[in-house]
């Protein structure tokens, strides 16, 4: 009926007036708007996916943050594409945990412990945190592939090298003139450590060894440093030519080590200014390149019935003769 239907644009009992109703205004079409695809597990909020990957960015960002932004946050690496080194033998063994060589397992085998050197093996890996595993005699020969291993083995992971400015501001934080010693193609890792120790004992502040065709920090260069391979650092040069020139643009004087040098080690009067020493290979000495890039080279006198010093005792002499010019100077 007329009387109960309302007309279109009809008043309202507060005066309004009531406009046409049709359909939702639209409001139902928006409801209905999809939101999208479901995002991944790693983008929702609070999955433990997502926390995660926030966990994995962060410690990306912390890598990258020690790898960029100049020589002061250089980290140290691992050699490249180096693995992990066996150490093999009681008494090897005894000696790398004792020259504090930053092994991660030790692998003894079943029975063996009754032997005094492995008792002290035993002992050193566990004050030193080092896993120690006691396994059946025939998984230790596996391991040595057919080495002798007199029941005992060493796991010792690839040293890392530091990077050759970081020589650059040890030697500057110290206060006193830098002392670095380059090795040019020396091969024997025994002459590696025992250069290593020669540097640390008298005051050096690194060591820079070539990338390739020398030798790098195995377990023998760690067993001849005894142990001062743990406080100074070695770093690896990708072209030893380059590094020594860079070194060259900051200020320290480069000597090389040769028989027939320039300059005898008692007229050696750059031994007191910022210093790279470079030690030439067991046989062949200096190669043509390094030694063109050297200010200087010093050669060592000797008696005539002995033509030349070993690599590492050459270097011993030099170094010492350097800390002595230095104390008194």
């Amino acid at each position: 009926m007329a009387g109960n239907s309302r007309r279109r644009g009809a008043t309202r009992k507060d005066g309004t007036k009531k406009g046409a109703v049709v359909g939702s205004g639209g409001q139902r079409r928006r409801g209905l708007t999809g939101k999208g695809p479901t995002p991944p597990a790693s983008m929702r909020p609070g999955h433990p996916a997502a926390r995660k990957a926030a966990r994995d960015a962060k410690a990306q960002a912390k890598v990258a943050g020690r790898q960029g932004g100049g020589a002061g946050n250089r980290s140290r690496r691992a050699g490249d594409g180096e693995t992990p080194e066996t150490v093999l033998g009681r008494n090897p063994v005894v000696e790398c945990l004792r020259a504090g060589a930053p092994a991660t397992a030790l692998h003894v085998a079943v029975g063996a412990t009754s032997d005094e050197r492995i008792k002290e093996a035993v002992h050193l890996a566990a004050d030193a945190g080092i896993s120690i595993l006691e396994v059946p005699r025939n998984d230790l020969d596996r391991m040595a592939g057919g080495a002798l291993h007199q029941g005992v083995a060493l796991v010792v992971p690839p040293y890392e090298y530091a990077h050759p400015d970081e020589l650059l501001e040890l030697a500057g934080e110290s206060g006193s003139p830098a002392l670095i010693a380059a090795l040019d193609g020396v091969t024997d890792p025994r002459n590696l450590g025992a250069i290593v120790r020669s540097v640390s004992a008298f005051g050096g502040h690194g060591v820079v060894v070539p990338q390739r065709r020398a030798a790098g920090m195995t377990a023998v260069a760690w067993r001849t440093s005894a142990g001062t391979a743990a406080r100074l650092p070695v770093a690896r040069a990708t072209n030893l030519t380059r590094t020594l020139q860079e070194y060259a643009n900051t200020g320290l004087m480069i000597a090389g080590l040769a028989a027939d040098g320039d300059v005898s080690i008692d007229d050696f009067d750059l031994a007191t200014d910022p210093l790279v020493l470079v030690v030439g290979s067991e046989g062949k000495g200096l190669s043509r390149l390094v030694r063109e890039t050297c200010d200087v080279t010093v050669s060592i006198p000797l008696a005539r019935e002995v033509e030349s010093l070993n690599a590492s005792v050459a270097a011993g002499v030099v170094l010492a003769e350097v800390a002595r010019r230095r104390r008194i100077g």
